[in-house]
Parts: C-alpha cells; sequence; structure tokens
C-alpha cells in the first residue's frame, strides 16, 4: 500500500533571517513515523534577499517537495490553501525613556479626553442635579457622588478590557482583542493577495525566458 500523508498548512509563521524554511516550520504531517521525520527536513524554500520579511509558500509548492522526496505517497491536504512566513531580525532591547514619553502621553492624552467629554456633555451639572434631588439642597461639588462616579470610570474600564495589567479576568476576548482580531485578519489577506501577484509575475517572467 502506497503511505498517506496527512497535511495540514500553518496560517502564520515566525522565523529568525537568514534560515532555511522547512517543512516543519510551516506545516503539520501525520504519517508513518520514520517518513515523517523524514519529510519534516524538507526545505520548501531559500529566503533571498528580494524576498522582503514575508514569504508565501503556497500548497502546491509544498506537495512538489514532499513528492520529489517521496514519489509512492499519496498527499491529503487540509485547512490552508498557504502559509505566510514573517522573517524577523533579533530586537533591539526597549528604550526606556522612550517608553516613559508614550506612556505619559497616552496617560495625559486619555485623561484630557475623558475631561473634555465630561466637560461636553455637563456632567458636573448633572451631578448637582441629582444632589439636589436626592438631599434638596444645591451642592456645588456633590462629592459623594462624584468620587463613586470617578472609581466606576477605572472599574468600567477594566471590566470592558478584560483585563488587570497583564492577567485577563476571564477567557471571554475584549472588545478592543475582537477589533484588533479583525485588523490582524484584514492585514493577512491584504498581504497574501499581494504576495499571490508577486508570484504570479516572478512565474510569467521566467516563461518569458
Amino acid at each position: 500500500m502506497k503511505p498517506i500523508v496527512y497535511l495540514r498548512l500553518r496560517k502564520r509563521a515566525r522565523l529568525p533571517k537568514g534560515r532555511a524554511i522547512r517543512l516543519r516550520d510551516v506545516a503539520q504531517l501525520l504519517s508513518e513515523p520514520e517518513l515523517e521525520e523524514k519529510l519534516y527536513d524538507l526545505v520548501v524554500h531559500r529566503p533571498v534577499s528580494g524576498d522582503g520579511n514575508l514569504v508565501l509558500v503556497d500548497i502546491l509548492r509544498v506537495v512538489s517537495v514532499i513528492r520529489e522526496a517521496a514519489p509512492d505517497a499519496a498527499i491529503e491536504s487540509f485547512g490552508e490553501p498557504h502559509a505566510l512566513v514573517e522573517l524577523y531580525a533579533k530586537r533591539r532591547p526597549a528604550n526606556r525613556i522612550a517608553f516613559a514619553l508614550v506612556w505619559l502621553l497616552l496617560f495625559f492624552g486619555s485623561g484630557l479626553a475623558i475631561m473634555n467629554f465630561h466637560e461636553d456633555v455637563s456632567m458636573p451639572a448633572v451631578h448637582q442635579r441629582i444632589a439636589f434631588l436626592l438631599t434638596g439642597q444645591t451642592i456645588d461639588h456633590p462629592f459623594f457622588l462624584q468620587i463613586p462616579y470617578s472609581f466606576g470610570i477605572g472599574l468600567g474600564m477594566v471590566i470592558f478590557f478584560n483585563h488587570v495589567f497583564k492577567k485577563k479576568i476571564n477567557e471571554e476576548p475584549s472588545p478592543l482583542e475582537v477589533e484588533m482580531f479583525k485588523y490582524e485578519e484584514s492585514v493577512h489577506q491584504y498581504v497574501v493577495t499581494e504576495e499571490y501577484r508577486k508570484l504570479d509575475g516572478r512565474r510569467r517572467e521566467e516563461r518569458k525566458r
């Protein structure tokens, strides 16, 4: 009987620059143990300087490489038809001064945004009106309402973003995480489309030669 190779490409992978892309980096295999180890070590692409930091590994390229190494194997493919490989260089250590400046900018910027919003909707006047309805007296600074309200804003932000520093409150994704996921999916689809366009262009040039 012919050996069967079950193949599933990863959607995205990250590898250091200058390293050859092997099958184990972009795919999951299920086959006979000896054949599986042999196939995992196959090189599917050697990045060159013109590739940039993103490389698209197409399923047809992977199948071609597997067939060269195991011509008698039957290949069953599942999942994504391509894998997008991000090639990264070694990151420099974070600049603490830049981090502090960005943190201060975000802190005071968000504080001013909240203050301007409350001023636009006349929140102090609303608190004064609520205090008058509760006590029957005109109070310029109803702290018994403003202090709990201030703490409530902070608590509401924690619940909304589902994070206390790096710790999540529960497993449910926050609205920000959902939006970031949608953004990453859109960027991924755009990059894949562009990489296919470049790949088709290179193939046409090769045919002309």
